[in-house]
């Protein structure tokens, strides 16, 4: 519907012609943009009004008691979630709001995106249920590990201050509360939020738009298939930086294979689009220094490294 109605504005509207590199880049952005913050304010005004009946407290005892399966279950939730790499942000800070430790956040952060039922979908038609499988298993596995380590190095100290979690409001038990109190502090978070964040969305996804109808895939397809041993490292550092959807990034995957790049490679270039971006690393500027983006980015690249050279080991095996 959304998609629609842009096209309706662009094409319809403002007449602009189609199959034109700047148009597609704007229709691009204006789509992502509406999108991205209407998820934003939904999903963090929902967990706000969600927080209300189950304090800060509360939540941190929970996963205190569920010790390792926390980052299990966010990666597991992250998995189910039709979300690319920026649209995940929101749920992201929304649990950073809800108190929710930093490395489990991460875990949900990393695994969001790359790991969804549209891609998984195409995966199926493209490469077949044994790839496919391995390829959710280790994206699972790469969440797991890589928000486990980030949790372990006790990196809160870089988290922007206003944006970690606000008090719900201190009227006696959160039960008290009234329900025109808790759809407030649910709404005036969302408020809170989208105004410290807006300008930065934009940005990023200003330039996503770029990247996404700019950069040309048959110089990366070369790129990649000419590096040899050190295809894996290429493919992904080429990767982290771009932004795309997993209609896109699928296909992509599936001719370098073809063309005789290992299949370790291929995944890897795939999950380093999926799981991280330049215009993600300009989104969650706002919540983080740049010590803990580069950490989050180099940790995560670092995993999907690893696991591209082990799907090019097991790679007879796999097809």
């Amino acid at each position: 519907m959304l998609q629609l109605a842009v096209d309706w504005l662009v094409y319809g509207v403002l007449r602009l012609p189609h199959e034109t590199r700047w148009v597609e880049a704007l229709n691009f952005f204006l789509y992502d943009s509406v999108k991205i913050l209407i998820l934003l304010f939904g999903m963090i005004a929902v967990i706000g009004f969600l927080r209300s009946f189950c304090p800060q407290e509360k939540i941190k005892a929970w996963l205190a008691h569920t010790k390792g399966w926390g980052h299990f279950f966010a990666s597991l939730f992250g998995a189910i979630t039709p979300f690319c790499s920026c649209s995940s942000i929101p749920l992201f800070l929304s649990f950073l709001k809800a108190g929710i430790p930093l490395g489990i956040t991460f875990s949900f952060l990393i695994t969001s995106p790359m790991i969804n039922e549209y891609l998984v979908v195409l995966m199926l038609g493209f490469f077949g249920w044994k790839i496919t499988l391995a390829y959710v298993l280790s994206g699972l596995a790469i969440g797991i590990a890589c928000g486990a380590l980030l949790g372990s190095l006790r990196l809160e100290k870089y988290l922007v201050q206003d944006m970690l979690p606000n008090p719900v409001p201190a009227s006696g038990p959160a039960l008290s509360l009234q329900m025109k109190q808790r759809i407030a502090f649910g709404w005036n978070e969302a408020v809170t939020i989208v105004q410290k964040l807006w300008g930065w969305v934009l940005l990023g996804v200003g330039i996503g738009a770029l990247i996404h109808n700019y950069v040309p895939q048959e110089a990366i397809q070369g790129i990649i298939a000419k590096t040899g041993i050190f295809s894996v490292l290429i493919a992904t550092l080429i990767g982290v930086p771009l932004y795309g959807s997993c209609a896109a990034i699928v296909p992509i995957a599936v001719v370098l294979f073809q063309k005789g790049v290992p299949l370790g490679t291929a995944l890897a270039f795939m999950m380093a689009i999926a799981a991280l971006s330049l215009p993600e690393a300009v989104m969650l500027r706002r919540a983080m220094k740049l010590p803990l983006i580069a950490i989050f980015f180099a940790v995560t690249t670092l995993g999907i490294i690893f696991t591209g050279y082990l799907f090019n080991l097991l790679q007879t095996i796999l097809v």
